[in-house]
C-alpha cells in the first residue's frame, strides 16, 4: 500500500460526534509517552499530521483522518501516566473505551508498546480488555531503534511469555522505529490486507459516497 493522500477530518469525545461511519477505520493507541504521533506522522510520510510533543498527553480528543478517501486512520488519546488529573484520566479511559466497543467501522487497533520497557501492567490490563470485548488488535513496538537487536529480542521474547499466560495465542506483532522508517510497510500491508479481508477482493472497486 502506497499512501498519497491523508486529510484531517475531525476530532471528537463521543462517538455521535464522530464522522458517519461508511469506510473501513484502524484506531492507535498507546500508553502517553509511546511515540504514537511519529509513528502516524512516518506511516503516512507527513511530518505535520499528528501533532507531537516532548509533553506526555498531547492527544486529548479523538482525531480522525482520512487516508486516500478509503480508509480511517484514527488517533486516540494516550492512556498511563500523562501528568493529567484523575478526572481526565478517566475521561481519556472512558472515550477510548466506548470509542472501541461501539464504533461500528473499526477493523483493527494498534496498540503500541515501547520496545524498551518490560509489559506494563496497563498494557497488559488494556489488550484483556481488548481480548473480552472481542476487538481485533495488533501490538505495535515502538524505537526498535533504540535497542541492539540481542536487546530488542530479548523483551520481545518477554512480553511474548507474559502474555501467554493468559492468552491462548498472540495477536499480530509488528516491530517499528519511525527514525527508521522500519516495520512500517509491513504496517500498510496489514491494514490493506484486512480491509481486502473485512470488506471482500473487491473492496478497491467499491464507490464511497
Amino acid at each position: 500500500m502506497e499512501i498519497q493522500n491523508v486529510k484531517f477530518v475531525k476530532s471528537s469525545q463521543f462517538n455521535h460526534e464522530m464522522p458517519k461511519p461508511d469506510r473501513p477505520e484502524y484506531g492507535f493507541v498507546g500508553r502517553s509517552n509511546v511515540g504514537k504521533s511519529s509513528l502516524i506522522n512516518a506511516l503516512c510520510n507527513h511530518s505535520g499530521l499528528a501533532k507531537t510533543s516532548a509533553k506526555p498527553g498531547k492527544t486529548q480528543v479523538i482525531n480522525h483522518f482520512i487516508v486516500d478517501d478509503e480508509w480511517y486512520l484514527v488517533d486516540l488519546p494516550g492512556y498511563g501516566y500523562a501528568k493529567v488529573s484523575k478526572s481526565a484520566r478517566q475521561k481519556f479511559e472512558r472515550m477510548i473505551r466506548d470509542y472501541c466497543t461501539l464504533r461500528p467501522n473499526l477493523v483493527s487497533l494498534f496498540v503500541l508498546v515501547d520496545s524498551r520497557h518490560s509489559p506494563q501492567l496497563n498494557d497488559l490490563e488494556f489488550m484483556s480488555f481488548l481480548g473480552v470485548s472481542q476487538i481485533p488488535f495488533g501490538i505495535v513496538f515502538t524505537k526498535a531503534d533504540k535497542l541492539k537487536p540481542q536487546e530488542l529480542e530479548k523483551n520481545l521474547k518477554v512480553y511474548q511469555e507474559e502474555m501467554l499466560k493468559t492468552w491462548e495465542e498472540l495477536p499480530p506483532i509488528f516491530l517499528t522505529s519511525s527514525e527508521k522508517k522500519t516495520g512500517l510497510e509491513d504496517l500498510r500491508f496489514y491494514i490493506e490486507d484486512n480491509m481486502k479481508y473485512f470488506y471482500g477482493e473487491g473492496y478497491d472497486e467499491m464507490e464511497y459516497p
